[in-house]
């Protein structure tokens, strides 16, 4: 897949996703911007009286150059003596300690703002991931999630650590020293200021085609990270088979783009700084020859040719600050969209205005008339109607695709039904606090995710305040105790990344550890036994019955071995209900779970 497969590959994406190249968000990123910034209004205009300070400090060393040529050193020159100059020399060593306080005020002052603001984007990028809801992550690539972390939040930071401090300073020289060139000579000022269109138009030039270039700058670096983290996610699936060198090429291609539209960003200014100093020295070039002439003739003094050239320089030193400016709001802009679009989409599993509190939780689970689908037209659920009665445990079967994982999914609210409703004790879910739900329903899948940390810091994820004592309780009942004491520091052992130190049953062992501590009033195991071997499993059957004792729980799994200890048995097909009844019955039935039971047998065979 090249590189503009992968633009066209996002460019299908739906229009509810924030995506990168969907529509610009300046709005969104103007708004997002402002109120970033907005407990910090009083330091932000103590800061610009500050640069306001600077500047007019700045701006008055060639005054103070005139003032020491035309008028401190005639005198000097002529035997008289050096009070003048030494004033002039003074002032001008106060006048640059001035601007120097002042600069350091502001880079203290700037900085500390710089990164509150950016600790709270991050903040509030990271909170509303968690939020959005599962579907919303499945559509939205990992890669693309880190470059929203990483990428657009340096883009940034460059620009509040120096953007906007080059732009306040380069707005206030440039009209500060137009000002001056003026009040110093009129005629020469005029002339000056005859080259300001020129620069206008070179400005507004550059600033169009960077923000287009910019943006395609932003699309590239996170098509470049989501091929990495993808690869690298997947490395396993790369090296089994063989995908390495494809792999490669579609990285190389990616990644050539992004050097591409780089330098495409530096073609622009090879392009604009160039001309914007070559005005700055025919202009400078033409003041020098039309100033010299007028001093031969005494139309003006050498003291104030000389604050002229320099007020000159200053002139047209803004104009390649103000590029810099550009080059870092661009980036940040386009960030600031990326950021925006995602904050402004909204999660699809939502709180309710007024949610429905229940101070105990039965556990009967209903399903009223459900229809399900994740793809327009094509139902997974078509009318289930289903009715779980509290403390019952409940065995899904069927073949792939049935619909058993789609149910699983429905009760714990990762999706909403597309119509009719899912109950807890007669209450819709969706009237429900996603915190409370969260609470008393709890999901086991066959990932058993396991995250940076110590086995009982895993165990304890649901509930973190429980007890050590707590946590052994919970291993002891699931059966993890044995191998959890056997590690190198026990209960304290680091189980790195994605418990990569653990094998995969002990992984599954942890996540039946952490469910039965969370305690929940439904339990869903989807093909949580997958990963366990025979002794593991027969071990972990044991430790079911104490883990589903008192409270209702569904079963989803191809091992019938974990069917068996369930009171009741559905067998799905197509998104319907085809038998129902305690697993002995349908066994003796001869029905479709009487197949499955006996293909089942012979696989142990």
């Amino acid at each position: 897949m090249t590189a503009t497969e992968w633009r066209g590959r996002l460019d299908e994406e739906p229009d509810d996703l924030p995506i990168d190249e969907a529509r610009p968000r300046k709005r969104e990123a103007r708004a997002l911007l402002g109120s970033l910034l907005a407990p910090f209004k009083a330091t932000v205009a103590l800061l610009a009286l500050v640069v306001v300070v600077e500047n007019a400090a700045r701006l008055s060393v060639p005054l103070l150059v005139q003032r020491g040529i035309d008028h401190a050193i005639p005198p000097l020159l002529a035997g008289g003596p050096a009070r003048e100059l030494i004033i002039v020399v003074a002032v001008l060593c106060g006048v640059v300690c001035v601007q120097a306080i002042s600069r350091m005020t502001f880079l203290k002052r700037s900085g500390r703002i710089g990164q509150s603001v950016l600790l709270e984007v991050r903040r509030r990028v990271f909170r509303h991931f968690q939020r959005l809801d599962v579907a919303f992550h499945d559509r939205y690539t990992s890669g693309r999630v880190v470059s929203r972390l990483t990428n657009d939040v340096d883009a940034i930071q460059d620009m509040l650590e120096t953007g906007f401090d080059s732009l306040i300073t380069a707005v206030l020289t440039l009209f500060g020293t137009a000002i001056l060139l003026v009040t110093l000579d009129v005629k020469l000022g005029l002339m000056c200021l005859a080259a300001f269109p020129i620069l206008v138009a070179l400005v507004w030039w550059f600033s169009a085609e960077s923000a287009k270039t910019y943006r395609r700058v932003r699309e590239s670096a996170a098509l470049v990270i989501v091929q990495f983290v993808e690869t690298m996610t997947g490395i396993k699936a790369v090296q089994a088979y063989r995908r390495g060198p494809r792999n490669q090429e579609i990285f190389d291609d990616v990644a050539d783009r992004y050097r591409f539209d780089n330098e495409r960003t530096f073609r622009l200014l090879a392009i604009f700084m160039p001309a914007v100093k070559l005005v700055g020295n025919l202009t400078t070039g033409v003041v020098l020859l039309y100033g010299g002439y007028r001093v031969l003739h005494g139309e003006m003094t050498i003291g104030t040719l000389a604050a002229f050239l320099l007020y000159l320089r200053m002139f047209f030193e803004p104009m390649q600050e103000i590029s810099q400016f550009f080059n870092t709001f661009q980036s940040a802009s386009s960030a600031l969209e990326k950021l925006a679009g995602v904050l402004a989409q909204k999660p699809a599993i939502a709180d309710p205005p007024v949610p429905v509190h229940l101070d105990r939780i039965n556990g009967e689970i209903a399903f009223r008339d459900v229809q399900f689908n994740y793809v327009p037209a094509r139902p997974v659920l078509p009318g289930l109607s289903l009715v779980v009665p509290a403390g019952q445990t409940v065995a899904l079967v069927g073949t792939t695709g049935a619909g058993k994982t789609t149910i699983a999914k429905l009760i714990a609210r990762f999706y909403d039904p597309t119509s009719g409703a899912v109950t807890l004790d007669g209450v819709d879910l969706r009237d429900f606090a996603q915190s409370d739900l969260r609470r008393h329903v709890v999901m086991v899948t066959q990932e058993n995710f396991l995250f940076s940390g110590t086995v009982a810091d895993n165990i304890r994820f649901g509930r973190p305040s429980a007890s050590d004592a707590e946590v052994h309780a919970a291993a002891v009942a699931v059966g993890a105790d044995e191998f959890i004491d056997a590690l190198p520091d026990g209960y304290d052992t680091d189980v790195a990344t994605r418990g990569g130190r653990l094998s995969a049953g002990q992984r599954q062992l942890v996540a039946f550890a952490r469910a039965f501590l969370a305690d929940p009033a439904v339990l869903i195991l989807d093909e949580a036994t997958s990963s366990l071997d025979i002794p593991s499993e027969r071990l972990v059957q044991r430790a079911l019955r104490t883990v589903l004792a008192d409270r209702t729980a569904l079963i989803i799994a191809h091992r019938l071995s974990t069917v068996e200890i369930a009171d009741r048995v559905l067998v799905l097909e197509h998104g319907r209900i085809v038998e129902d009844g305690p697993p002995s019955e349908l066994v003796d039935a001869e029905g479709r779970y009487a197949a499955l039971h006996r293909a089942w047998l012979e696989s142990l065979a």
